[in-house]
């Protein structure tokens, strides 16, 4: 009997965790829309585009702070500009560039003419509202080429090391180039020059 109660307690927490929730949503505490919840780490790997979402922690086999991983379709172009720092393009993801410092990967900017987004839906193309919406409280600082109303936006946590988002918004109010990585080399304005 004593057998048979250690082998069902396992099945029963598992069926305890699957039950629904059927409470309501909490508002978000900053913008009053309610509280969307997380997708588990298990739902995300699930997600059948995951290889086109850039997250914090890199995209598809490229991670933020690991060497680019050996046999994958990340190279380095024959002509660099800097020795400290290599520029890595991938066939598998147009426009869209990973700075390598220090032997591992410090930055993925996606540009323009990308369809990688992020796991909020935004990509390159989406509206300052909508960065704004998804990403509230970015430090805003003035774009360093084009003249207002372009700006960037970069995440409060940007200086603590830990990867964080930056977004450089265009004149026309949308989001040209989004970087994520870390200090500071998400800060670096010309990639590696």
């Amino acid at each position: 009997m004593m057998r048979i109660l250690l082998l069902a307690a396992p099945a029963l927490a598992l069926a305890a965790c699957s039950g629904g929730d059927d409470s309501a949503p909490e508002a978000d505490a900053t913008t009053g829309a309610p509280a969307t919840t997380p997708a588990s780490p298990a739902a995300v790997q699930a997600t059948p585009a995951q290889g086109r979402v850039l997250t914090l922690e890199g995209l598809g086999d490229l991670g933020i702070g690991a060497p680019v991983p050996q046999n994958s379709s990340w190279s380095a172009p024959d002509i660099q500009i800097s020795d400290g720092c290599t520029m890595y393009t991938s066939p598998d993801y147009p426009d869209v560039w990973a700075m390598v410092t220090g032997g591992a990967v410090r930055r993925i900017s996606v540009g323009p003419d990308s369809d990688v987004t992020l796991i909020e839906g935004i990509g390159t193309g989406a509206t300052e509202t909508e960065v704004r919406r998804a990403f509230g409280g970015f430090r805003e600082t003035p774009h360093k080429y084009e003249d207002p109303p372009a700006k960037d936006l970069t995440a409060p946590n940007a200086d603590s090391g830990e990867p964080a988002l930056r977004f450089e918004i265009g004149a026309d109010g949308t989001v040209s180039v989004m970087h994520v990585g870390t200090a500071p080399e998400l800060g670096f304005v010309e990639g590696c020059a």
